[in-house]
Formats: C-alpha cells, sequence, structure tokens
C-alpha cells in the first residue's frame, strides 16, 4: 500500500512538473493534476493540501538535484575562473530540462514563505559556491558579486526561456563572457 502511495504521489510530482514547465504556476491547479494522473480530485487532496505543499516538495526533491549537477560542474574545472564558467554555462545547459523549467517557474512565482525558504536555502548553496570561486580570484566583495553573478545567469535563463531573437548558445556565451570579463566585453 505504502509503495502504491509513492507511486502516485511521484505520478503527482511528475504532473505537477509537466504543467509548471508548460504554463507556469498558473497552470497547476487540482483539476489539472487530476487530470494528468487519472486520480479523483478528492485523491489529490490526500496527498497535498495546497499548490503550495505541491511546490514546496518539488523544491525539496528538485532543487538539490539540480543545484548537484551545477556542483558537480563546478567541481570538475581547474581553476577558479573555470568555476565561473561552469557555474554559468551548466545553469544555462539545464534551461531545457523540465525539472529545471519547473524550478524556473516556481522561482518566478508568488510562493508561501515555506517555498520561498526552501528555495533560498537551494540558491545560498549554489551561491556559496561561486563566494568561494570569486574569492579565490581576488574579489574585494565576494558575496556581493556572486549575487550579481547569479542575476546574469537569471536573466540569461528567463532570454531562453523567452525563446526570443537570439539563440540560446549566443546567450550561453555572452553571459559566460560578462561572468568571466565584467563589463569591459
Amino acid at each position: 500500500m505504502a509503495e502504491h502511495r509513492s507511486m502516485q504521489r511521484g505520478a503527482l510530482l511528475d504532473a505537477a512538473r509537466t504543467l509548471l514547465s508548460e504554463g507556469g504556476t498558473d497552470a497547476l491547479t487540482f483539476p489539472a493534476l487530476a487530470e494528468r494522473t487519472g486520480l479523483a480530485r478528492s485523491s489529490v487532496y490526500e496527498y497535498f493540501r495546497s499548490r503550495a505543499a505541491v511546490v514546496e516538495e518539488l523544491c525539496e526533491v528538485d532543487f538539490p538535484v539540480w543545484a548537484a549537477e551545477v556542483s558537480a560542474a563546478m567541481e570538475r574545472a581547474a581553476t577558479p575562473e573555470g568555476q565561473v564558467e561552469a557555474y554559468v554555462r551548466q545553469q544555462l545547459a539545464l534551461v531545457g530540462d523540465r525539472r529545471h523549467r519547473a524550478v524556473v517557474a516556481i522561482s518566478a512565482s508568488e510562493l508561501d514563505a515555506g517555498a520561498r525558504e526552501k528555495i533560498r536555502a537551494a540558491h545560498g548553496g549554489l551561491v556559496a559556491m561561486i563566494v568561494e570561486a570569486l574569492d579565490a580570484l581576488g574579489h574585494q566583495e565576494p558575496r556581493l558579486a556572486a549575487m550579481l553573478l547569479q542575476g546574469v545567469v537569471d536573466a540569461a535563463v528567463r532570454r531562453i526561456e523567452l525563446g526570443v531573437a537570439e539563440e540560446p548558445e549566443a546567450i550561453t556565451e555572452a553571459a559566460v563572457a560578462m561572468a568571466l570579463r565584467g563589463v569591459r566585453g
């Protein structure tokens, strides 16, 4: 029985990821979850008491996986510059990943304090990794630089998500160049 419940919970989370990546948080509704999974709407409420609870669980499940992929890419880099580049590239490479799209949709949405706190903690882990690399590069204000660098990444993610004029590769290269050389270009 417990195994069945865990499978249904997994199916609900997977449906939530799809809804989020297709239509953002507005698309994540209990009727839509019920329809996607074939469960009765009342059954959905047995697993999650609210949309926020779905989002919170997705944060708990998906953010660490996503952060671990960025972390692994950084660890493969031989130099602090390489780590900065890997930090930017890996986050932008994950944009096409459904889990990542769900994470982006969640980050962009109105969330309750609990979910926001979980996101902040996960982002904090990512930012902490890059602070170390920026410190090694001799940056005077590594924490501030890390926050600004993440802002460049977030802007690039949004630009890729919008499917605007530039190719994702061009956006990635511009973001990497800006990260590595500041705005000197």
